[in-house]
């Protein structure tokens, strides 16, 4: 006679649960955001991305806090990457700016998607790796990660937000953007990465304020806050490429 089976072991809290809906929540954001880049509302599209986004840095951390951290989350959580950032982020601009564009828009396009799934695949690879466990070393990633590749393409969308400038790029410019951005994503270039940034007690105080300043700033001024924070973000990559943390 078969012995029972522990319920602990084929059943999950809700609670459990609930990364893995960030997760499809996400999915949601994303496809909803091609359906509304589609139809020409593009402030609309671009938010629900940056809300992919936010989810996206939360789900695996709340996962791994509650102890529900799966192969299939993380499976999933790639799949998702995949299509918020490097097929909805890419569709949006192209959408936005480079549809009246002859083949050039959309090679670029294909270029950063296929750059994306390449830099997506390569994380998977280097986390199941031990020679190279979870691709940071000494608090930086090896190039850029897939969010915020899709946030830097998508600047020039930012400042004509915050400006009211409309398409006022060259869109030559926009295509060659998108492909730089997508070869930094497969590149070798050293990034910052947040994971490794430790905060000391005395300091939480000042952290606190400066995050709650942030988060009136990306509320007031959501679009100008954007492009500020791209920028800094430039700034990381340009710095840790002069830096070049050693091996």
């Amino acid at each position: 006679m078969d012995e029972p089976h522990d319920k602990r072991l084929t059943e999950f809290a809700l609670i459990q649960l609930l990364p893995n809906i960030m997760t499809i929540g996400a999915i949601c954001a994303g496809l909803s955001a091609i359906r509304f880049g589609v139809q020409g509302n593009y402030v609309l599209a671009v938010q629900l991305i940056l809300a992919a986004a936010i989810l996206d840095g939360l789900d695996g951390r709340l996962a791994r806090a509650l102890g529900s951290d799966s192969k299939m989350g993380a499976e999933l959580d790639s799949l998702a990457d995949f299509l918020n950032f490097g097929v909805a982020a890419p569709l949006v601009i192209y959408f936005w700016a480079l549809q009246d564009m002859s083949n050039a828009g959309w090679i670029s396009v294909l270029v950063f998607s296929v750059c994306c799934v390449v830099r997506l695949a390569r994380f998977n690879v280097a986390t199941k790796s031990e020679e190279d466990v979870a691709e940071v070393a000494n608090g930086y990633f090896v190039g850029i990660p897939s969010p915020a590749g899709a946030l830097l393409a998508m600047l020039p969308m930012f400042v004509s937000f915050a400006f009211d400038t409309g398409t006022g790029f060259p869109k030559l410019l926009i295509c060659f953007h998108m492909v730089v951005i997508g070869l930094l994503m497969i590149s070798r270039i050293p990034t910052w990465s947040p994971k490794a940034v430790r905060i000391s007690r005395e300091n939480v105080k000042y952290f606190l304020v400066a995050c709650a300043f942030a988060g009136a700033a990306v509320l007031t001024y959501a679009w100008s806050t954007l492009v500020v924070l791209c920028l800094s973000y430039v700034v990381l990559v340009v710095w840790g490429l002069i830096r070049k943390p050693s091996e």
